[in-house]
């Protein structure tokens, strides 16, 4: 269970320090394009393997440009994480793109084109006070 904790904390604290990093250690354009953060990282039980899952703010061409450039500036964050946390070992850092927000921005904006339709077409939307379907 004590690994487990380990692995926990290690994650922490390799997110604290991106942010940080992305901030202001990065110094690659393509990573200042777009609004960059790390949404959640994950360290193998190892500590060999870091994956940093980052969302972007943009098009998808800001995305690609982006991930591309943390993925460039990959060995510069181990160094960064390695000289900053004082690790024995540092792990190999992988940077994944978190769909998650895109997806749940997508979802909101389709419930919003919705609940814009229903009131154009003056259809109550639901838990409204509108007249019962069933009475």
């Amino acid at each position: 269970m004590a690994q487990g904790r380990r692995v926990e904390r290690v994650a922490s604290l390799i997110r604290r320090e991106m942010s940080v990093l992305l901030r202001d250690g990065i110094k690659d354009e393509r990573v200042s394009q777009g609004l960059v953060s790390v949404t959640h990282v994950e360290v193998a039980g190892d500590l060999q393997h870091c994956k940093i899952f980052v969302s972007v703010f943009g098009s998808d061409a800001d995305r690609d440009q982006t991930l591309a450039g943390l993925q460039s500036a990959a060995a510069y964050v181990k160094g960064e994480l390695s000289r900053r946390l004082q690790m024995r070992r540092t792990p190999e850092v992988q940077f994944l793109l978190d769909r998650g927000i895109v997806r749940g921005s997508s979802v909101l904006g389709l419930l919003h084109q919705l609940e814009g339709d229903r009131s154009r077409k003056g259809e109550p939307g639901p838990g409204s006070d509108g007249p019962d379907p069933l009475a």
